[in-house]
């Protein structure tokens, strides 16, 4: 046998390391979703991976914003993803870029309506800011400095902001997808719009015992269920031209707006005390969510994902589903046996996928295609993340409100003196009726129910 050239050794062991590293980059992230800190070390893998395309923090750099192709809305959504991920691992290293961005992207009003998104915020793009404030209020994420504003009243300011924009010129009532009678979609009425309006008002309505911000919510679902935007299967279009009023519908389903309304609806439970109307539409939902999202108990975007359309934003939807899934279960634990094994699944399959990209811990989009699928980004590093460390609900502290805990300061006025109603789109005169329609959701009209929203935490 002869001995083998020096530059064929070299081959040889470079291609047995290339192996070796291939190996490593397979098993990059193991999960065992029955063990608290392998669920924490995969969610760290993922978080940094997801962190290394946020360049906000940077000298010279906006703190808030992701780089392009990314939207303003995404980097709210990523933000909201790393509140929750302190809330379930208490590890606080994304904490200082996740306050200064939330901080710089208030606006002069304090209502995340920044001057620089005006050509591309709409109602859904403020409501991520909106909602990621409202988390931080529920999971008693670090309060800013006192001379700052509080993540409650931003919530607040968000929710007032939108209240005086239902539009009743049209579809009977609704928020538009626009904010601005100038930007492409203002006569869009989406789901995701009214959709993160229900969502925000029924957590409002738990977390501050306010009857007003659930009568919002309650008049946000019926108007969804009459104009068609859900069926009687608790299908979640995506929404309907007012030009037309609402006569027709766009008939794709997307996972986050089923999820915006099933985190609502276990709020709005929640708040009742458990009421039957909302536990019937709770299981409603989580049967639209198995018949059209789930295969093989993971979910999966079927619109666009398995015919590999999926634009930049719809690759985060997952996100969403997953983090509102958990939340529902905190909110109404009777769900836990038909929701508890979808995000155990799903997180098992989305680790498996998790072995793309220079350190072999970038995330594919598609969980159950068994390998890496070469797409990656936020959203899919956003997706993986949310839907790992959600598996930590059972020993995670439950979420708290003003009166079990909470330290967010609100302020139920807030957004009510400098909003944007549907007059001030047009550049109309505010009418006394304006004003009116902006002050639905004060402190006046406050009725605050000693007692009436509760925790059922697993």
């Amino acid at each position: 046998m002869h001995a083998m050239k020096p530059s064929i050794r070299r081959s040889i062991g470079s291609i047995t390391l290339s192996l070796l590293l291939g190996v490593q980059y397979v098993q990059a992230i193991s999960l065992d979703v029955q063990s608290t800190d392998s669920i924490k070390s995969a969610a760290k893998i993922v978080a940094d991976e997801m962190v290394s395309y946020y360049t906000g923090y940077r000298p010279g750099d906006v703190p808030g914003n992701l780089p392009a192709p990314y939207y303003w809305w995404e980097a709210g959504a990523m933000f909201g993803a790393l509140i929750d991920y302190w809330y379930f691992t208490g590890d606080d290293t994304y904490n200082a870029i996740t306050t200064q961005a939330l901080l710089h992207q208030v606006g002069p009003g304090n209502d995340f309506m920044p001057p620089n998104q005006t050509k591309t915020e709409g109602n859904d793009d403020q409501a991520f800011w909106g909602m990621a404030a409202l988390s931080a209020a529920e999971n008693n994420y670090p309060n800013p400095p006192e001379d700052q504003p509080q993540w409650l009243a931003l919530a607040q300011a968000v929710f007032n902001t939108q209240a005086a924009r239902w539009d009743t010129t049209s579809c009977g009532g609704g928020l538009k997808w626009q904010i601005f009678s100038f930007n492409g979609g203002y006569n869009y009425k989406n789901t995701i719009s009214n959709g993160c309006f229900f969502n925000m008002g029924s957590r409002l309505a738990v977390y501050t015992g306010n009857q007003t911000y659930a009568d919002w919510a309650d008049r946000m679902w019926d108007w969804c269920s009459a104009i068609g935007l859900r069926n009687d299967q608790y299908f979640f279009y995506d929404g309907s031209d007012d030009t037309l009023n609402c006569t027709a519908l766009d008939h794709l389903q997307w996972t986050y707006n089923a999820g915006t309304f099933l985190v609502g609806a276990a709020n709005m439970y929640n708040f009742t005390n458990g009421s039957q109307i909302w536990e019937e539409r709770i299981n409603g939902i989580i049967s639209g969510i198995n018949t059209i999202f789930l295969k093989n108990n993971i979910i999966v975007e079927q619109a666009c994902e398995e015919v590999q359309t999926c634009n930049i934003d719809q690759r985060s939807f997952k996100a969403y589903l997953a983090r509102w899934i958990a939340a529902t279960i905190v909110r109404a634990p009777f769900t836990y046996a038909q929701l508890k094994p979808i995000l155990e699944t799903s997180a098992q399959a989305a680790a498996s996928v998790c072995t793309g990209g220079d350190k072999g811990t970038s995330c594919g989009l598609r969980w159950n295609f068994g390998s890496f699928d070469g797409s990656t980004g936020v959203g899919e590093q956003m997706s993986a993340l949310e839907v790992i460390q959600s598996n930590l609900i059972t020993v995670a502290p439950g979420p708290v409100t003003e009166v079990t805990g909470g330290t967010s300061k609100g302020d139920p006025s807030a957004g009510t003196t400098s909003d944007i109603g549907p007059g001030d789109l047009h550049k109309e005169a505010v009418t006394t009726a304006d004003k009116a329609g902006a002050a639905i959701v004060t402190v006046l009209i406050c009725l605050v129910i000693m007692g009436g929203a509760w925790w059922m935490v697993v």
